[in-house]
Formats: structure tokens, C-alpha cells, sequence
């Protein structure tokens, strides 16, 4: 069985590798990687058999593809919403930091060639989750930049989530068939949580990610005092999208009940 949870350091180039498509990972069917960047660098991507999401977690960077040019500044992501640029494959993509930037690639193998999208903050679906359950103890805000539902042409999905200090994410409990792969921020760098992945529980720090089999729960929990952002995402099989969770139903109980 492969570790569900990992806590990888960048390279000397920048570089955090999350998840790949082959070795322990392959079973998330996505590769995610993270680059620090510095003010002036740049990278370029084109990925012949892959369709790519390049996430804006922070900073500032010039998106450039198919002779459009687009500027993308994030102070941080708990309080500014996403930029984002969705390629089909075989696209050239060029990213300039224009300040020290991080940013997240996701890609996934997709035939089908679609037109590119960049997402701009008045893009993503944003919704406040979990008022009024358990007293407000599950509140957080969920950005979804695009899924089955906005791209359905697309393999993968991908979403934020920023859980309240102290608070709980992904609850009630929750599964699907498809994997999925948080990665995991805090508003300050001692920041932490915790993560349980069915009987599993892991400790949730800066930087750290999980790897979430297909059918176990995995709800989410951050201490007192720390906000905590997940970059969430999803790979759909085919012919079988995912398109919503699926509640564990020993804990529906609590949909049902007031807390007082």
C-alpha cells in the first residue's frame, strides 16, 4: 500500500513533486507538482498527451499560450480568490513570475482537445459550506475554479477550500470512487491539523499533501488559531465523472439535528 500522505520538500529548482502517473502514486492518475519561483523566471510547458491546470496559489506571474497574454497577481490564497489557465494537450504554455510566485500544475491524460480557459477570481464558484451544522463547527468557503459541471470536457477537477480556525472541512464524512489529492497551506507556517483517510490518521502540515483512495471518507480538521487551505483535486474515470460527494451514512444523523 502506498503512503496516503506526504510531506515533500522543493528541489534545488524549485521543485515539489506531489503525485506522478507512474511509482507509489499512479492510482491518483494525475501528476502534481508546485514551483517556487523567482521575480524573472520562467517556465515552459507543453505536454503532448496531457491536458493542464496552472493554479496561481501566490504571487504574480504572465500566463502566455496560443498568442494570449494574461496578468495574475494573489496576495494570498485564504483571502483572494484563484487565477487559473486550462489547456488541452499539446498546448505550449509559458509562465513568467513577475514577483516570487507559487504555483500548482495538475495534468492529466486527456484525448479530447478543447479551448483554452483562464479563470479569473469572477470565474470560480465560491459557496460558504457547513452553517448551522454542529453548532458551526464545519464552516469553510469552497472555490471550485472547474468540474463536471463548467468542463465536461475535461478529466479532472479542481477546487479550493479554506477551513475556519479550528474548524472541520470535508463533513460530514464523506467518499467517492474517484482519487483525489489535497494539498495543504496554512496562514502561518507552524500551522496544523489533522487528516483521516477511513482508519487512517495523518498529521496535516505546511506544505504537506494526501493521496485519497477511491472509496475511503476523509474529512479534515485544523487547530485553534490556524486557517488551512486545501487545493483539491479530482480525477473522473471514465464514464463515471465525479460530480458530487457521497455522505457516510453513519453521520447523516446529523443533517437532520439541531445543536444548541
Amino acid at each position: 500500500m502506498f503512503e496516503m500522505f506526504g510531506y515533500p520538500e522543493y528541489s534545488s529548482m524549485g521543485e515539489r513533486i506531489l503525485t506522478t502517473r507512474e511509482g507509489n502514486y499512479k492510482d491518483m492518475m494525475m501528476d502534481i507538482r508546485v514551483y517556487k519561483m523567482q521575480k524573472g523566471q520562467e517556465k515552459m510547458f507543453c505536454m503532448e498527451k496531457d491536458e493542464a491546470a496552472f493554479l496561481l496559489i501566490s504571487g504574480s506571474a504572465q500566463y502566455s499560450w496560443e498568442n494570449q497574454t494574461e496578468a495574475a497577481a494573489r496576495t494570498n490564497c485564504f483571502d483572494e480568490s484563484a487565477y487559473c489557465l486550462h489547456v488541452s494537450r499539446g498546448t505550449m504554455v509559458v509562465i513568467k513570475a513577475l514577483a516570487e510566485t507559487e504555483l500548482l500544475v495538475q495534468s492529466t491524460e486527456n484525448e479530447m482537445e478543447f479551448e483554452a480557459k483562464f479563470y479569473q477570481p469572477s470565474d470560480c464558484m465560491e459557496m460558504t459550506a457547513g452553517l448551522g451544522l454542529c453548532n458551526n463547527t464545519a464552516v469553510r468557503l469552497v472555490r471550485t475554479v472547474f468540474d463536471y459541471s463548467n468542463a465536461p470536457y475535461s478529466n479532472m477537477v479542481l477546487g479550493e477550500v479554506v477551513t475556519n480556525q479550528g474548524a472541520w472541512s470535508s463533513y460530514i464524512p464523506h467518499q467517492h470512487p474517484q482519487p483525489e489529492v489535497y494539498y495543504y497551506h496554512f496562514d502561518r507556517p507552524q500551522g496544523f491539523g489533522g487528516c483521516f483517510i477511513g482508519d487512517n490518521v495523518f498529521k496535516v502540515k505546511d506544505g504537506s499533501f494526501c493521496a485519497i483512495p477511491g472509496g475511503l471518507t476523509h474529512p479534515q480538521v485544523t487547530a485553534p488559531g490556524y486557517r488551512m487551505y486545501t487545493c483539491w483535486m479530482i480525477r473522473h474515470f471514465e464514464g463515471n465523472p465525479w460530480k458530487d460527494r457521497i455522505d457516510d451514512p453513519q453521520h447523516l444523523w446529523m443533517l437532520k439535528e439541531s445543536f444548541s
